[in-house]
């Protein structure tokens, strides 16, 4: 078959039996996939079509160390034909599991010195309640079981972690969400303050942040309110959770967001960037303190885990993913290209009057559009046209449309160097103007 013909097959058949995840179901019903990925190599994807596009958005966040790395296809070659998979229900353990922990262990703030492995960061949020519940219950405060969250974070679609997710479009998927969660105003302190008075610190657990809200459109913590939430929590007897899924494994030019503020959260989450997407993986990380009390207060089984929790190929290739990170200085690259993708940004705004706000850590950044005559966002959104121009070009971003905003976002691996970056602001900048003759 020619690659056309193998391109519209693979169209219909996407259509008839792939169930997208947060996707318009009309649309690909009526136009199909935009893109069939078949390979992909450094930064860059190819389609069926055999159309070369630079991935500004590392997939979900999440591609750190770039694609096609056959180092991590033989890590989990090797581990398979040693030992693939074997369960960690009662205390049973395979050597992957051991020393990833062991490595997390290493690389995490502060005393965050256990590991409890999930398949991903929804899983890992939802995983995160019930261990902070359980704690207080078996330190005798039943009572203590609100999760309080923030507007615009996004923290998964499990049922807790949907329900911890502070979008308001993800509430209107089902009728029925998890009680006991609260959300307070995006980086206010004044308004946890006033959550903790209302609600009682002592029905409270835990209060979760991400450091920078990346689907909440790339919010990043100002200087001092992690520092002042620490405070809070402690004043408060409030567990600190700190959702780095996102942000961990050198998204934002240190291995964990919350190094730029020196705070260690008592539960810290993470997936993604762990296994640079190449196999599914998550955790939460507790601290001593934590996890010593778990284990004297505990009695019989602790009665949460899934199937793949410490799953030895997954965890194989984590541990080599984290030695690509480290043995290529892929943090301190995050941080170097990450200001030059905000010099690019400084550029494009000062050239067109439509772009608001500019902000990067690392490499995760965002472009804000706005109505120059207003200063506000347009009656039409902006960013889905900026999305789909570049898209047309060869460059792959994110649009964040919901809560008051129109704003493109961008999180490109964190390989990418000096040449791939102009190129990137260079595919942009043409978007950006076949949008502005469209205004």
């Amino acid at each position: 078959m020619m690659k056309t013909d193998v391109h519209e097959l693979l169209i219909d058949l996407d259509k008839k039996h792939f169930i997208h995840p947060t996707s318009s179901l009309k649309q690909q019903n009526e136009s199909g996939a935009p893109f069939i990925f078949t390979s992909g190599e450094g930064v860059y994807l190819t389609d069926t079509s055999g159309k070369r596009v630079l991935e500004g958005m590392a997939s979900l966040w999440n591609v750190n160390v770039g694609y096609g790395r056959k180092e991590l296809a033989e890590a989990a070659y090797d581990q398979m034909t040693k030992l693939a998979f074997t369960n960690s229900f009662s205390s049973m353990s395979n050597e992957p599991a051991i020393r990833l922990a062991s490595k997390l262990a290493e690389l995490a703030p502060g005393n965050l010195n256990a590991v409890f492995f999930t398949s991903g960061g929804s899983e890992s949020n939802d995983t995160a309640y019930k261990l902070a519940r359980y704690y207080w219950k078996l330190k005798g405060h039943a009572e203590k079981k609100k999760i309080i969250s923030q507007k615009k974070g996004y923290h998964g679609v499990n049922i807790g972690a949907t329900s911890a997710t502070g979008i308001s479009p993800f509430h209107s998927l089902t009728n029925s969400h998890a009680p006991d969660f609260v959300h307070v105003d995006t980086f206010s302190l004044d308004s946890l303050r006033e959550c903790i008075k209302r609600e009682g610190a002592n029905h409270i657990a835990a209060f979760i942040t991400e450091p920078v809200q990346g689907a909440g459109g790339v919010n990043i913590a100002p200087e001092g309110y992690l520092q002042e939430v620490r405070k809070i929590c402690d004043e408060n007897n409030i567990l600190l959770i700190v959702d780095e899924v996102i942000t961990g494994f050198g998204r934002t030019g240190k291995m964990f967001a919350c190094e730029h503020y020196g705070v260690t959260p008592d539960l810290m989450l993470f997936a993604k960037g762990v296994t640079s997407g190449y196999i599914p993986l998550g955790g939460v990380m507790v601290t001593d303190t934590i996890h010593q009390e778990l284990i004297d207060l505990s009695e019989g089984v602790l009665l949460h885990g899934y199937t793949y929790s410490g799953h030895a190929t997954a965890c194989a290739v984590g541990l080599k993913n984290i030695e690509i990170i480290e043995n290529e200085n892929l943090v301190e690259n995050s941080r170097i290209m990450g200001e030059e993708l905000l010099n690019g940004f400084k550029s494009l705004q000062m050239e067109f009057d439509f772009i608001g706000e500019v902000r990067t850590l690392g490499l995760i950044g965002a472009i804000e559009m706005v109505n120059p005559e207003t200063n506000e966002r347009f009656d039409t959104l902006i960013a889905p046209r900026v999305s789909a121009e570049a898209a047309k070009r060869g460059l792959i971003v994110r649009t964040v449309g919901f809560e008051g905003m129109d704003t493109v976002v961008f999180s490109p691996p964190l390989i990418i160097n000096k040449q791939e970056i102009p190129e990137l602001i260079s595919i942009l900048r043409e978007a950006l103007i076949a949008v502005q003759k469209s205004l």
